[in-house]
């Protein structure tokens, strides 16, 4: 069966939130997303830009893949800034998020983007799917954070 990419809008917001919430509750992540009020405005944050990108990856008509980040201007060129990717967890080490992964690339190349940016911990199955599809480790940069409470 064919796969399609969908630019996703804020009339995807329900399906985007269902997704989302089916793969990061589940293993390795086990987030906590009971508070559907924080998921309702992470959601926003995310798709709620007039930068926003969020994309759909479907078989038919079931969403398989997810995509939500932002497009942002540098000046070594505009990036599209990843902040979740991911693929149904069942379908995951199939090839899908690979195919999902180079649709985004193609649609995003059509948009300018000649870079693709994103955040992942080094301990999870993520890291080695990046890795594995040209993705290299900034050796300048790190991530950082201080907690507040």
């Amino acid at each position: 069966m064919a796969y399609k990419l969908k630019q996703l809008t804020g009339q995807d917001k329900e399906q985007m939130m269902a997704f989302y919430t089916g793969v990061f509750t589940q293993p390795p992540w086990k987030d906590d997303w009971s508070d559907k009020t924080q998921l309702s405005s992470f959601m926003e944050d995310l798709t709620g830009n007039k930068n926003s990108v969020a994309f759909g990856f479907y078989r038919g008509k079931e969403m398989i893949g997810l995509s939500m980040g932002s497009i942002r201007h540098w000046y070594q060129g505009t990036e599209y800034f990843i902040d979740e990717f991911c693929v149904r967890t069942d379908l995951q080490g199939q090839g899908i998020g690979t195919a999902f992964l180079n649709a985004v690339e193609d649609r995003v190349r059509t948009m300018g983007v000649v870079h693709i940016f994103l955040l992942t911990d080094r301990d999870v199955p993520a890291f080695a799917f990046y890795r594995k599809n040209g993705f290299t480790m900034l050796e300048k940069n790190t991530a950082l954070k201080k907690t507040l409470l």
